[in-house]
């Protein structure tokens, strides 16, 4: 059973950043890619990351492009979400979620596992 943890979530000022780190257990190997989400209160859970296997492929949503950036390192099992220039409308739980196979998708069905999330809230 693959078991997915977020961390880094928290309070920042609009114009700030937040890295938010995501640990995966229960796996032996490193073919599946990995993605992140975002849900803000009365809202459906939207699609903000995701990074294949290797690393080298990426998708980015449109809301976030050049702001956010997903990355990986396979030998901590670990995905991150490094979030520069935050804006209020960034305010949601982000959620960690892996799949099976080692492609990037942005539909949250594709995705198999999900952490319990992590809050991030941005102050005007």
């Amino acid at each position: 059973q693959v078991q997915l943890g977020e961390s880094g979530g928290g309070l920042v000022q609009a114009g700030g950043s937040l890295r938010l780190s995501c640990a995966a257990s229960g796996r032996t190997d490193s073919n599946y890619a990995m993605g992140w989400f975002r849900q803000a209160p009365g809202k459906e859970r939207e699609f903000v990351a995701a990074i294949g296997w290797s690393g080298r492929s990426t998708s980015i949503a449109g809301s976030v492009k050049g702001r956010f950036t997903i990355s990986r390192d396979n030998t901590k099992n670990t995905v991150y979400l490094q979030m520069d220039s935050l804006k209020p409308e960034d305010t949601a739980v982000y959620y960690c979620a892996t799949r099976r196979f080692p492609f990037v998708s942005a539909r949250k069905s594709d995705y198999d596992y999900w952490g319990q999330g992590t809050q991030v809230t941005v102050s005007s």
